[in-house]
């Protein structure tokens, strides 16, 4: 979020929502500390969907990969793969080395989504946002989340 001008750094739940069009007082997105391993998504009795992880460093699929991890975003991508739950990777370094691919694939295995930060082109975008929209639609899609469908593909 900090590629889009938000500050985590002084963030709080209150702040999000509004930052990303919901109300204030909206539960729908949680906040939790980095090194707050007790939060709720860090428990498979915790009831949620999914996960998303956007954008996902190398670092953090390479921890997820191995199981090392050292963060909550480790413990909770963890256990939405151990609880069968969908877990959505989308990540943001290119080019890939075979370090990167090899803990993809790890992740693919275990159940996990990979979602390149690949702009798609066949919509015809004219805007640098129509290309953010149109991976953001892919995500929400993960989870039939509702949103604009601008960018589907409407055959010939």
């Amino acid at each position: 979020m900090v590629e889009l001008g938000f500050d985590l750094r002084s963030a709080d739940e209150k702040n999000l929502n509004e930052w990303i069009g919901l109300p204030a007082e909206s539960k729908m997105i949680r906040w939790h500390r980095l090194d707050n391993m007790a939060a709720t998504p860090s428990s498979g009795s915790h009831p949620q969907a999914g996960m998303m992880i956007v954008p996902c460093s190398m670092g953090t699929v390479g921890a997820i990969a191995s199981g090392a991890g050292t963060n909550l975003i480790h413990r909770a991508a963890d256990v939405t793969l151990k609880e069968g739950r969908k877990l959505v990777v989308v990540p943001r370094e290119t080019p890939y080395n075979a370090i990167h691919l090899e803990n993809l694939l790890k992740l693919a295995r275990a159940g996990a989504q990979i979602l390149p930060a690949s702009p798609g082109f066949y919509h015809r975008p004219q805007t640098i946002e129509a290309l953010v929209d149109h991976l953001v639609f892919r995500i929400l899609d993960q989870f039939s989340i509702p949103h604009s469908t601008a960018t589907r593909w409407k055959g010939e």
